[in-house]
């Protein structure tokens, strides 16, 4: 069951304690890793859910999956949620550690949905742009392509939008047809 309170906490702690003993960044890469294994085997996922496993198999198997590969810190992060029985939550708490560090590098995360993919030059321009018109100076940019929008595109910049799409703009002109902004009402 997601508890995303659960997740904030503990990703808050990790973070702190990565900033507490300089390791930011690698804890951020292990987190990112980590992530990436969980969304790549199915199998892992579902080990991490399963309440039939004991947690002493679950701590093994995930020894043999991060030996090496991930800090001391972050094993130790992960024994910890396996010991208190949290491992279940080990996907939200990544996110919401991915979540938090972009917070604490001030890293916005800004989504450009178009018709038709984008190339390098125009990712370059909007970053430049919303750079400019905003306080917004590290910026990450996903992209998405949408056929549906038939031209032009959507950002999505925090809490704000901007729908420059023309499937926004029939829609606009299907709302003024059917609330007949065109026809003068005599009587």
């Amino acid at each position: 069951m997601p508890n995303p309170r659960l997740a904030s906490r503990y990703a808050k702690s990790l973070l702190d304690l990565a900033v507490e003993r300089n390791q930011v960044e690698k804890i951020f890469a292990d987190m990112q890793w980590l992530g990436q294994v969980i969304k790549s085997s199915r199998d892992f996922a579902n080990l991490l859910r399963s309440p039939i496993i004991k947690p002493e198999k679950k701590q093994k198997v995930l020894q043999a999956i991060v030996a090496g590969k991930v800090s001391e810190m972050t094993a130790s992060f992960v024994a910890l949620l396996i010991s208190k029985g949290r491992e279940s939550n080990l996907p939200e708490v990544i996110t919401a550690f991915l979540s938090q560090y972009k917070k604490y590098k001030n890293i916005y995360t800004v989504k450009l949905t178009t018709a038709a993919p984008v190339n390098d030059d125009l990712k370059n321009a909007i970053i430049n742009q919303i750079r400019k018109t905003s306080d917004m100076q590290n910026i990450e940019l996903e992209t998405a392509v949408d056929k549906d929008l038939i031209g032009g595109f959507v950002l999505e910049a925090g809490d704000k939008l901007i729908d420059a799409s023309v499937a926004y703009d029939l829609k606009q002109i299907a709302r003024q047809f059917e609330n007949n902004d065109f026809v003068y009402r005599i009587r």
